[in-house]
């Protein structure tokens, strides 16, 4: 496992994202709550910079059709940028998250190219399923219980 992956979000999820069904305020209280987390340091490189980004962390159980949230953290714009390489190839910046990816996990251009073809491969496999579960148990965390 490495310090920065890539994250291929299947496509049918592009929009199962925190933004899309919380409400403003619910939102930015989770993603404050990441940012507290992280003292002003990247939770992946660990570089402190003044504006950290909010990451949803996802699992997928493809055997039940599941893609869980496991995690928010706050990340620096160049780790978001290399989590999802996808949307920064798309935008004619992959080349820079390709190296800062090599940089921050301190590998070769062809173990990078190996770990993204692995992530291309899962992203395939996960297109294949048409429609995701959303579990969304994490949240649980931000909600107080009234006896």
């Amino acid at each position: 496992m490495r310090k920065l992956n890539f994250e291929l979000v299947p496509d049918s999820c592009w929009y199962s994202n925190l933004r899309s069904i919380l409400t403003k305020k619910q939102w930015d209280f989770i993603r404050h709550d990441a940012y507290d987390r992280a003292n002003g340091r990247c939770m992946i490189c660990g570089r402190e910079v003044k504006r950290l980004e909010a990451h949803e962390r996802w699992e997928y159980d493809e055997v039940n059709k599941v893609q869980k949230l496991v995690d928010v953290v706050a990340v620096c714009s160049m780790c978001h940028g290399a989590i999802h390489i996808g949307r920064s190839t798309l935008i004619g910046k992959g080349e820079i998250f390709e190296n800062w990816y090599m940089r921050v996990n301190g590998i070769t251009y062809s173990e990078m190219r190996s770990d993204l073809a692995k992530a291309n491969i899962d992203h395939q496999r996960r297109n294949l399923i048409p429609e995701w579960q959303l579990d969304l148990t994490y949240l649980k965390r931000y909600v107080k219980e009234e006896n």
